[in-house]
């Protein structure tokens, strides 16, 4: 079952088979047609700290100011992704700090932030003896969504995301794939403003994976969408800024391209032998390695430009293991 906490319900998210109609949906419905308003957002996050014990922090004198557009969020775990997001979502308030949208401080006032939020959660759960219909009626109703037109919306929801066959049948019969759209679907019933992925894509197949991202390509037209990874290629083709978090901090914040300028001329690929690897790794930051024949091919960053390698053009997953781990390049 989901949790509720102040007022918003928490789902986890589930994977599986995400069909093309659902795009489609999302591409021409009125629902979305609603999302997409010519209106400035700002989502400004100042000197935010979230202390939990005793110099123990998730979050320290954090600060970064959002805009319409997709921003991407990485950090390895740990790194405070997920404390920042409940912090925006006003399911947890800052120890410290103010974050306010448009200027309203949603510490303060929270209801301004959900009445115009959608949060799909890394940890998400169903109600498994609801049905679609009761399920999404539900989470209106948590939301303040109502009105004659409700019934309308979750039947076009339900069927721009190719879940009217089974709308009627109990949500933990679904696959996996299912819940997930069951998920997408709360998070634009209330036609949000700012929308929240949190680790989307755990699970999901190559396939489903660039599905999604077409997804959140598509709602980031007037919206503020955070999508927060780990993993570089969730982010690299569709965020319009990216932003690094490591330890409760921000690195980094930049657009792909200036990040990745961070590392031009940095970036190098060499062939050596298993068991020359260990002692590689130890003094180098390595990106990736591929087995060759009988060598392996090491790609990693230096700032030692007199490298009797080959040289490669750099990427954003480069820039990001260099700003997180940059104490071994």
């Amino acid at each position: 079952m989901g949790l509720v906490v102040n007022g918003i319900l928490i789902v986890h998210h589930e994977t599986n088979s995400v069909h093309h109609s659902f795009f489609h949906f999302i591409s021409h419905s009125k629902t979305f047609e609603k999302i997409i308003n010519p209106i400035q957002m700002e989502l400004a996050i100042q000197n935010v700290s979230k202390k939990y014990k005793k110099n123990k922090y998730g979050l320290k004198d954090f600060s970064l100011t959002i805009e319409k557009g997709i921003l991407g969020l990485l950090g390895p775990n740990g790194a405070g992704k997920s404390t920042l997001l409940k912090m925006i979502a006003t399911i947890n308030k800052p120890t410290e700090g103010v974050i306010c949208l448009n200027k309203n401080n949603i510490v303060k006032d929270p209801d301004y932030m959900r009445q115009q939020l959608g949060f799909l959660p890394q940890d998400f759960g169903v109600y498994p003896n609801l049905n679609a219909i009761e399920f999404l009626s539900y989470i209106a109703a948590m939301k303040g969504v109502g009105g004659l037109g409700l019934k309308q919306k979750i039947n076009r929801l339900l069927e721009g995301l190719n879940l009217n066959d089974v709308a009627q049948k109990p949500i933990g019969s679904y696959s996996g794939g299912m819940k997930q759209r069951i998920g997408i679907a709360q998070v634009l019933l209330n036609d949000p403003k700012v929308v929240i992925f949190d680790e989307p894509t755990v699970g999901l197949d190559p396939e489903e994976r660039v599905q999604f991202r077409n997804l959140i390509s598509d709602l980031a037209n007037d919206c503020v969408v955070i999508l927060s990874s780990h993993i570089v290629s969730d982010i690299d083709s569709i965020a319009d800024k990216v932003a690094v978090m490591k330890d409760g901090g921000l690195m980094a914040y930049h657009n792909p391209d200036e990040l990745i300028a961070l590392v031009n001329g940095m970036v190098y690929e060499t062939m050596i032998s298993k068991e020359e690897l260990p002692e590689f790794k130890s003094n180098h930051l390595v990106v990736s390695t591929s087995r060759k024949g009988a060598q392996i091919a090491v790609r990693y960053i230096t700032r030692n430009g007199n490298q009797p390698t080959h040289r490669k053009k750099a990427n954003l997953e480069d820039a990001y293991l260099y700003l997180t781990k940059k104490h071994r390049a």
